[in-house]
Order: structure tokens, then C-alpha cells, then sequence
């Protein structure tokens, strides 16, 4: 009357109302009925039984003989498992088996043998019926989980137990009590593939997390269906103004969690700066994945970057480069710039001892008790850096990697292959983090991620170049039961760029003099001399603090379309040639300065903006609209005052909360109506 557990299955999603409830029902009772439906054929095979052997003296030996020879057979087989449930399983099976021989022999309705069937034949049902209850809860009352068997079996792991689950409409996570002695959750991780096969899920879809406590317990979790699978625009900063200590946001897990890079170190969480190698094989969206980082960080106040790329040179930087302080496109300055880096640290190193820091903090940007300025963090970024080693040395970024953290320095080194022929192996261990896109084979995988993060199941191979923005992130601050979690970088346009190159041009801090002595001295004419990239000429640009070194804009064009030559003119010489008596021409074209009214247009907040977004869904839905797009909401983006990539994150956004559904056609979305959203458990 026992049943085998066995991994439960992810629920369903209905959409009818009726047959939700009706399918929850029977799903909910359908464990609970094993006993009743033996009880209720116990009673039905002793009709047959007592036309049969009502008088025969040998059935009568023959079923005594029986019921015997089950009892003691369930009492043998009960020898693996607990007491208690050895015990009532044998009570049960002698109950039953005796009850059916006397009533084969006398007739189930004679004397007693009724009532007995009547009211031990539910009795132990629902005895039954409690023991499943309470096996919801493994470990209660002194006894242990059931073992899963079936599946678990299947895939090499027998005896293992499932001691509790957790089931989301997408995600299953389930801990696991392994034999003692005889498996361990290394076990657990060679047979994820195996796991995934018998689950009929990708080999992505099966990751496991080893009990830091216990290597007899791993957490195993399945994600059936893939959300990664649409990208994400990019929703513009996550932080603008503010710190680079924060959380720099770089796309979404597959649950919708944010994917986030910490640069500095936090000492109050235990958290070390971050050195950074990125990689990922040609097509695996690593550049656009580095766009969307730099992007964040030249939105925020204390953070200066340099950045290098001497094999694509502006191809990858260029929307990019009037916010960067120094951009080296080619070989003899990315030398420099690594001469500058070395010469830095130092330096840096000294003026924060001379303040009283240990290492960088966002004080260290601010004026300092002397009136001294502050230090802003430096970020340190080598796109294509395979061209960089195999030009210099393999070494060449290891002193960097090993001292520039207690600088206040980060380093991100960018490459396809990170195998010992092309970045030594010190280097390779001094960037302690890793972003790792599609790779060619477990092999390359390996150079990339840690061992903790392949064995609960990372497989970056699985990717290769086709699925553009995938990764994992193995970096500081992350947990590490997100480092096998797939992740997908956003996806930036030019015009997404263009706007936080110009917008955050007055938010970016300056590269601070001790730094800027230090490279000059070992870099020469070749820092001081750096192209300033000016802003977008077409983009109207904000006032920048004073002292800021970019070359400023070119003035704006007078009103009225006058030089200033024009100002000096006489009145004669403007009113030279012209006859008063002629009409006017006609008016081509009006210009109008502010807004119609004349009033000036409130500044929108983002939350302001989203809740505009979330009104303006709903009016679409009320208005009787079954699907939406970007489109109808920029026809609306005078009330909230947000660019076409800003909209589209936010549209996005909706499609992970259960709001809108994508549809067959790209760019228009179904609107999900409340009451199916709850029914989904949205």
C-alpha cells in the first residue's frame, strides 16, 4: 500500500477555469487513493472467493497458507525501511489477507466479518492516508525521508532521498540526503546530464549545488523552459549619479533577477575588489556585454575609465569614447597605458595611506579634511587583450593583477581563449572573477570558470556563438548558487550610447592629479597627448564642472541666426538695400522655443514614468486592444518623457511580470487579462 516517491512533477498551467479546479482536485487527491481503491477490491474479490471455496477444505489450507506466507514475506521486505513502517505494513497485509480467507470460507456478510470490513477496512485507509500526509514533511516524528528510487535510480544515484522542494511555475529545487559512504554530491554532478536526459530538459536546464556543510547533501534544481531566449534592451542606468561601489547592473538571470558587477570591495561585506576576465568565443556577445558595463559605469560620479582595444581599435569603443579618459586604439598606446597602470598604483596606494584608508571606499572621491581633491575609482579595461600578450608578454598583466586592488584599481581583461598559450597562468589566477560567454568546448569552459561552477552544472559549451548574451557570472559579490544560474547580457543601440555619453557628461569625475602625475611621468607625451574624443556634435550637450579637460563644444548658433561679427554692424549697413515699402516673404517655417503653452515641461521621475506606463497598459486593455508594442506606448511619450530604449526595457519588463506574452510577430505583445494571470499564479 506504500508507494515509491519519486521527483514530483512541475505543476501545469491552466488556462480554462473549470478545468483548472477540476485537474487541481483529482491532481491533489490522486495520492491519497491507493488505499481506498485495495480496501474497496479486498471487499469485491471476496464475492468470487466464497462462490468458489465455500466448501473446499483444500482452499481453506491453501489461503490460511497465503495470508500466512504475505505477512511474513512484508515483514522480510520491510527490513530496509523504518520500524514503524515495517510494522504497519505488516499489520495491514495480515488484517487484510485474514479478513479475505474467513470471508472466502463463511461469507463476507456472516457474523461479525461485515462490520469488521466496514469499519477496519476505512480505518486502515485512513491510517494510510496519515502516513502520506506526514510524509510531506521528511524527518518528522523521527522518521527519515522516503527514498526517491524510480528516477533517481535510473540515473545512478539509488537510495537517495529527497528531504524537501520547492516548486515555481518555471523552477524545482530539491535537496537531497545522500547514502552515507557510498555517494557524495560529486556524484550528484556527474549525473546532471544523465538527469537532464531522463527529464527530456537541455543540459542547461539541470544544475547542482553541493551542501557546503555536508558532502552527503546537494540542492538540485531544474528549470524547464528557457526564458533568456528573447533579448532585453538595455533599460538605461540602473544608478545614474550615483557610486561605483553599487551594484553595476548588466542583464537579467533567468528568473528575472537582476545580473550584477561589484567593482570595489565592501570590507563590512567581506567583499574584495574585483580583477575581471571576460570570455567567450567570436559571436558569444561578449563586446556588447562589455558596451552595456561601460555604459553603466560612465554613468556614475567617482569612476574613471581606461580602456584599451588595439585589435578592433574604435569598432567595439567608439560610441563610447568621448566618456572614456583615455582610450588606447592601438599597440604603443595600450603600452603606455599598462606603463601608466604599473606607475599608478603606487602612487595610489600612497595617498590612501596618507588619508587613513585601507582600501577605496566612495569617500576617497570627495574633498578630503586637508581641502585636498578626492580619488575617484579607476576602472581598467583591455578589450582583445590576446593581441595585447601576444605583442608584449604573457606576464605582462600579472603585477597589475596581484597589487592594483589595494589601489583602488580594477582590471577587466577581454579575450576569446583564456589557455595558458595565451594568458599565463598567474595572471589567469590574479582575476579572481569571471563572465564567461559561449565557448567552443568544456575544455575552454574550464580556463574561464571554477570548478564549483562546472560541477553544479555551468556549460558554456552548450552555447557556442548561438545564443549571443549568454553567460555566467562567477564574479565577488556574487552567490555562489548563482554562478551556474544562465544569464543574458542586455542589448544596447547606438542611440541608447549616444544618450549616456551626452546625458551623464556632467556627472563623470576627472581623472584626480596623483594618478595623472604618475602616468604622465612613465608614459609621457603619449598620456598627456591622448585624444579627447568630443561629444556627438549632433547631440545637445549639458554644462560640464569647470576645470573639465574634454575640448568644450562649439558655441551654440546665436537665436537669431547672427554672428557675432553681425552685432557690430551699424544700423545703416543692416538696413542697406532693404526697401521698407516691399511686403514681407512668406513664413516658410516656425521655430518655437519651449512648449506650446509656454509653460515649462516638468521633469519626469522613473517612477512616474513606469506608473504612466503601467496607466497606459491598462487604458490600451480597457479600450478593448489584445496586443501591444513599443509603438503605442511612444505615441504616448510626451507623458513620460523617456527615449524609445527606455520605453522598450520597460515593455520587456512587463513580459517577465506575466503582463504582456510575445506573440509570433516581433515587437507586438498580447495582453494578459488579470483573471488568467492569477490562474497562472502570476
Amino acid at each position: 500500500m506504500s508507494a515509491r516517491r519519486d521527483l514530483p512533477q512541475l505543476p501545469m498551467v491552466y488556462h480554462s477555469r473549470g478545468s483548472g479546479v477540476g485537474s487541481y482536485l483529482v491532481q491533489r487527491a490522486a495520492p491519497y487513493l491507493p488505499p481506498w481503491l485495495l480496501t474497496a477490491g479486498t471487499g469485491l474479490a471476496s464475492l468470487p472467493a466464497h462462490s468458489l471455496w465455500a466448501d473446499s477444505a483444500a482452499a481453506s489450507a491453501g489461503l490460511t497458507l497465503a495470508s500466512a506466507a504475505l505477512t511474513a514475506t512484508t515483514w522480510w521486505a520491510g527490513k530496509t525501511t523504518t520500524p514503524q513502517r515495517r510494522l504497519h505494513s505488516a499489520v495491514t497485509v495480515a488484517a487484510a489477507t485474514s479478513w479475505l480467507t474467513a470471508a472466502a470460507l463463511a461469507g463476507p456478510t456472516t457474523g461479525p466479518l461485515q462490520s469488521l470490513y466496514l469499519i477496519g477496512g476505512p480505518a486502515l485507509a485512513v491510517s494510510w492516508n496519515i502516513r502520506q500526509m506526514l510524509r510531506t514533511k521528511p524527518g518528522q516524528d523521527g522518521e527519515p525521508a522516503e527514498s526517491s528510487g524510480g528516477l533517481l535510480e535510473k540515473v545512478g544515484l539509488a537510495k537517495t532521498m529527497v528531504t524537501g522542494s520547492t516548486v515555481a511555475p518555471n523552477k524545482a529545487t530539491f535537496q537531497l540526503q545522500l547514502p552515507p559512504g557510498e555517494l557524495t554530491a560529486d556524484d550528484v554532478a556527474k549525473a546532471a546530464p544523465r538527469l537532464a536526459s531522463a527529464l527530456d530538459v537541455s543540459p542547461t536546464a539541470v544544475r547542482v549545488h553541493p551542501d557546503p556543510d555536508s558532502h552527503a547533501r546537494a540542492q538540485v534544481t531544474i528549470v524547464p523552459r528557457d526564458l533568456l531566449k528573447n533579448t532585453t534592451p538595455w533599460p538605461g542606468p540602473s544608478a545614474p549619479g550615483g557610486s561605483v561601489a553599487g551594484p553595476i547592473v548588466v542583464g537579467v538571470y533567468e528568473d528575472g533577477t537582476p545580473a550584477v558587477l561589484y567593482f570595489p570591495g565592501d570590507p563590512a561585506k567581506a567583499r574584495n575588489a574585483m580583477h575581471l576576465l571576460v570570455m567567450g568565443m567570436t559571436g558569444s556577445g561578449k563586446s556588447e556585454a562589455a558596451l552595456v558595463a561601460l555604459a553603466e559605469l560612465v554613468s556614475r560620479k567617482d569612476v574613471v575609465v581606461w580602456a584599451s582595444d588595439p585589435a578592433k581599435a574604435d569598432q567595439t569603443l567608439g560610441p563610447l569614447l568621448p566618456a572614456l579618459d583615455w582610450a588606447a586604439l592601438d599597440m604603443p598606446s595600450t603600452v603606455a597605458m599598462i606603463e601608466a597602470i604599473t606607475a599608478a598604483i603606487p602612487a595610489r596606494t600612497k595617498w590612501l595611506a596618507k588619508y587613513g584608508y585601507k582600501q577605496w571606499e566612495p569617500a576617497c572621491a570627495q574633498v578630503q579634511a586637508d581641502g585636498s581633491p578626492g580619488m575617484p575609482y579607476l576602472v581598467c579595461w583591455f578589450e582583445e587583450a590576446a593581441k595585447t600578450i601576444r605583442e608584449t608578454d604573457d606576464d605582462v598583466f600579472t603585477g597589475i593583477g596581484q597589487e592594483a586592488r589595494s589601489a583602488g584599481i580594477s582590471l577587466v581583461v577581454s579575450l576569446q581563449r583564456a589557455s595558458g598559450t595565451q594568458i599565463s597562468t598567474d595572471t589567469r589566477a590574479s582575476l579572481g572573477s569571471s563572465w564567461c560567454f559561449g565557448v567552443r568546448d568544456d575544455r575552454d569552459a574550464g580556463f574561464a570558470l571554477p570548478d564549483e561552477a562546472l560541477d553544479a552544472g555551468a556549460t558554456p559549451h552548450a552555447w557556442r556563438d548561438k545564443r549571443p548574451g549568454y553567460n555566467y557570472l562567477a564574479a565577488n559579490g556574487v552567490p555562489e548558487d548563482l554562478w551556474a544560474t544562465p544569464a543574458r547580457s542586455y542589448l544596447t543601440s547606438r542611440e541608447a550610447l549616444d544618450w549616456a555619453v551626452t546625458t551623464f557628461a556632467d556627472v563623470r569625475a576627472e581623472v584626480d592629479t596623483t594618478t595623472a602625475a604618475a602616468a604622465r611621468q612613465a608614459a609621457g607625451s603619449v598620456f598627456t597627448d591622448r585624444t579627447r574624443h568630443p561629444l556627438t556634435p549632433s547631440t545637445p550637450t549639458a554644462a560640464r564642472p569647470a576645470g573639465n579637460s574634454r575640448p568644450a563644444p562649439a558655441p551654440a548658433p546665436d537665436p537669431d541666426g547672427l554672428d557675432d561679427a553681425d552685432d557690430e554692424m551699424d544700423e545703416a549697413e543692416e538696413l542697406d538695400g532693404i526697401d521698407p515699402e516691399q511686403p514681407l516673404a512668406p513664413v516658410k517655417s516656425v521655430i518655437r522655443f519651449g512648449t506650446p503653452d509656454g509653460r515649462a515641461r516638468r521633469t519626469v521621475s522613473t517612477d512616474e514614468a513606469r506608473q504612466a506606463m503601467a496607466d497606459l497598459l491598462e487604458e490600451f486593455e480597457a479600450a478593448g486592444m489584445a496586443e501591444v508594442g513599443p509603438k503605442e506606448f511612444m505615441d504616448h511619450c510626451d507623458r513620460h518623457g523617456r527615449t524609445r530604449g527606455w520605453v522598450s526595457g520597460q515593455v520587456a519588463a512587463m513580459v517577465l511580470s506575466g503582463r504582456l506574452q510575445e506573440t509570433d510577430r516581433p515587437g507586438r505583445y498580447r495582453i494578459i487579462p488579470q483573471d488568467q494571470r492569477v490562474l497562472a499564479g502570476v
